[in-house]
């Protein structure tokens, strides 16, 4: 949000906007904001707030020199076609608007991954087909930027360990559907059990709380004049 630094009557886009608390906060500061989600529930959320808020998938936005700047926070490494999301991007802006976005980088969840990874192979699946995420590297993701014309202002990789209140098993049936969806219900519990069991001891810390391994790439690109 401070890289952002929105100025009222601006008009933002916020890009994954899931429930709208973001969404929400950008409006009371004076921006006309749209959000938008491929979750229809998200949506719904985010429109009892009294969001203008709308069901598109951010691989395929479909808005034309509208915004002064796009916004997207923890929502861009669900979006694995990154090139067909930058040209979104980049046609929803205005000339010389501003894309700021935070995502997953590379190594995010990296110790969760290859839990699950082991857990679903020790069951007879292919871990790796499920992985849903996409998580560039800095150089990966700045080529991607510069080769749509955008100038990248800044971009940078940093880890940030991130406590769970509800704990990993928590985590896992919320983000992970992907690997875990893919075993029948009782098999599904077990498979969480064991990759909890194998984290606990690198991702615990000495209170007993869960610490999420996350790894963000945050950037500042612009849209030339």
């Amino acid at each position: 949000m401070e890289l952002l630094n929105p100025q009222p009557g601006e008009r933002v886009l916020d890009l994954g906007c899931g429930d709208g608390t973001l969404t929400a906060h950008l409006r009371e500061g004076g921006v006309s904001v749209v959000g938008v989600d491929a979750s229809s529930d998200q949506v719904e959320a985010a429109r009892a707030l009294g969001l203008d808020a709308r069901v598109v998938n951010g691989e395929a936005l479909n808005f034309e020199d509208e915004f002064d700047a796009v916004f997207s926070n923890a929502a861009m490494h669900w979006m694995p076609n990154a090139e067909a999301v930058i040209d979104g991007v980049w046609q929803a802006l205005k000339p010389g608007g501003r894309f700021v976005s935070e995502m997953g980088g590379f190594g995010n969840v990296k110790s969760i991954r290859a839990a699950l990874e082991t857990a679903l192979h020790a069951h007879g699946f292919d871990g790796r087909l499920a992985n849903p995420w996409y998580f560039p590297t800095p150089e990966e993701q700045r080529e991607r930027l510069e080769q749509r014309g955008f100038e990248v202002r800044s971009i940078s990789l940093f880890d940030r360990p991130t406590p769970l209140p509800g704990g990993m098993g928590d985590w896992l049936e919320t983000f992970a559907e992907s690997y875990i969806g893919v075993a029948s219900d009782v098999l599904r519990q077990s498979i969480v059990g064991e990759v909890c069991q194998r984290l606990q001891p690198i991702l615990v810390d000495e209170s007993g709380t869960w610490i999420a391994d996350y790894v963000r790439l945050r950037f500042i690109a612009v849209r030339p004049c």
